[in-house]
């Protein structure tokens, strides 16, 4: 059974983030799956540190975009929008180069809160990154 409030396509997603910080960077969502988003997002100059691995901030960027964006989802967004309220995120090893991947999938969804589980992979199917966003819901 589906978490989503409505049905959605990855299209919908991408449109929805033109324009936006994850638009510049490059994150595209792939995949919907019942109860989890996943999205990529290319390895870049742009998201490099100066010793030229990506950067923590990026990881963050990357995770809180992934999971806000499920947040939204699983609520009616007529009536309501969430927003990141804390994130934390542990970087298990560096990436250089590729692409990497985001998978997002709810611990809690609440009437007030969420809690989101971001994994973050690289090309060979490592992981590069755990996170955990709690997200506020808030009453338009």
């Amino acid at each position: 059974m589906t978490i989503w409030f409505k049905p959605f396509t990855v299209d919908d997603l991408n449109l929805r983030g033109k324009y936006t910080l994850s638009d510049h960077l490059g994150i595209t969502f792939t995949d919907v799956e019942d109860n989890a988003l996943t999205a990529i997002m290319p390895v870049t100059s742009y998201i490099k540190q100066p010793l030229g691995i990506v950067h923590g901030g990026a990881n963050v960027v990357f995770a809180e975009t992934v999971a806000s964006t499920a947040a939204n989802a699983v609520v009616d967004i007529e009536r309501f929008y969430c927003v990141g309220l804390e994130i934390n995120a542990n970087h298990i090893r560096p990436a250089r180069e590729g692409v990497l991947k985001a998978v997002t999938r709810p611990i809690h969804i609440g009437r007030t809160t969420q809690v989101w589980h971001i994994d973050i992979y690289n090309d060979e199917g490592k992981q590069t990154c755990v996170s955990r966003m709690t997200a506020s819901v808030i009453a338009r």
